[in-house]
């Protein structure tokens, strides 16, 4: 069926972003592998294209583009190439929500020329050593000094994706104890310069996929956090990353669907090629029965994607509905990209065949952003249950 989610201008970009992954990404791709990240000039690649500054207000260098089906075609090229951006999605998919929402004018002039060429790295620190999923329970803490003029930061956050190569992170701490009544109380958001005395970055994490992206440990130790670094008002850092959630949900379902649609042109050119007892793969009754079934469940998660696609452009998009896309796109996911692994036999398991790393890459989709239970529990929320 012919999609109707983008126009004229997003095909265009789609060209674009296809081009640019060609020359630029694909002939070095392995070696960004090797290397575990993304090189930080490739940032500024990203940058000069103006991939960062699509959602930007025009009067802070951006193209002042509302809709989030930009964001949606860049997963899709990606994921049709088997790349990976390394740690920049986080930087305009997750951080940019919060700038755009909650900083000041003044914020803004300092911050977002530099988001948008590149020269100024963002990540978000939620996560927490023993704390996953539970946001409420974090324990970095963000103390006011006695004049008011600064924050002290002490704790720990773990899982950040771009926090080794970022220049300001968007961290969650706690500035008042929970109460008894509601533990999500007491937590703010604070955009911290990297480079502040007892900001250090710890491991870059080993992970079992998505390679190129920089994940580490990050520790505060005493950071000294200026009052005017403050991201909105004080205590609202909760309701601040509920408003934001379903955004990031939506984007992981759409990642997920668009991996799902690659891994079968991945095995369609396969098993198109790969000849067994005198036979092509693509021959045999079951390889055409398997891609099939396939290909039925894409179609069902791409309606979902566009769905959801078209609610968040007119901010129709709730917390149960962007729940309800990653639940379901994620398991249509995994189930699509095992079986097209499959498709490949042995080879499918050897990491230079891009299915192999898009099944290592896919499985974190379950995780990140509220696992696959959290989602079905918003779900159920939603249905009075």
């Amino acid at each position: 069926m012919r999609r109707t989610v983008f126009n004229e201008d997003h095909e265009a970009f789609r060209e674009t972003i296809r081009a640019f992954i060609e020359a630029e990404v694909v002939p070095v791709y392995d070696e960004w592998l090797q290397a575990g990240q993304a090189p930080r000039a490739f940032y500024h690649k990203l940058g000069e294209l103006g991939v960062f500054g699509i959602e930007v207000p025009e009067e802070f260098g951006g193209a002042g583009e509302e809709s989030f089906k930009f964001q949606a075609v860049l997963s899709e090229e990606c994921a049709r190439a088997g790349v990976s951006f390394g740690g920049s999605g986080v930087h305009t998919g997750l951080c940019l929500p919060y700038l755009a929402a909650y900083a000041t004018d003044e914020q803004k002039k300092r911050w977002l020329p530099g988001f948008v060429s590149g020269e100024t790295m963002f990540a978000i620190a939620m996560t927490e050593p023993g704390t996953g999923s539970d946001l409420a329970g974090m324990k970095t803490s963000a103390k006011r000094s006695a004049d008011g003029s600064h924050y002290v930061l002490n704790g720990a956050k773990t899982f950040i994706t771009g926090g080794v190569h970022a220049d300001r992170v968007i961290v969650c701490a706690r500035t008042s104890p929970a109460t008894p009544e509601d533990r999500r109380a007491g937590i703010s958001l604070f955009v911290v310069d990297t480079a502040s005395e007892g900001y250090v970055v710890g491991r870059k994490l080993d992970k079992l996929g998505l390679r190129t992206s920089d994940t580490a440990e990050l520790s505060f130790s005493d950071v000294r956090v200026p009052a005017e670094d403050l991201l909105g008002e004080e205590g609202k850092g909760f309701s601040y990353l509920g408003q934001n959630l379903p955004q990031e949900r939506l984007a992981i379902a759409v990642g997920a669907y668009a991996q799902a649609a690659a891994a079968i042109r991945f095995a369609q050119e396969y098993v198109q090629d790969r000849t067994v007892f005198g036979k092509t793969v693509a021959s045999f009754q079951n390889t055409k029965f398997e891609l099939a079934a396939c290909k039925a469940e894409v179609d069902a998660a791409e309606a979902v994607v566009d769905r959801a696609l078209e609610a968040h452009d007119r901010r129709e998009l709730t917390a149960a509905d962007a729940a309800s896309a990653k639940l379901f796109c994620t398991e249509v996911a995994a189930r699509v990209i095992d079986r097209c692994l499959q498709l490949h036999g042995g080879y499918g398991y050897m990491n230079e065949y891009p299915i192999a790393r898009l099944y290592a890459d896919n499985r974190v989709n379950r995780i990140y952003g509220g696992t696959s239970e959290v989602m079905k529990s918003i779900i159920a929320k939603s249905m009075g249950l």
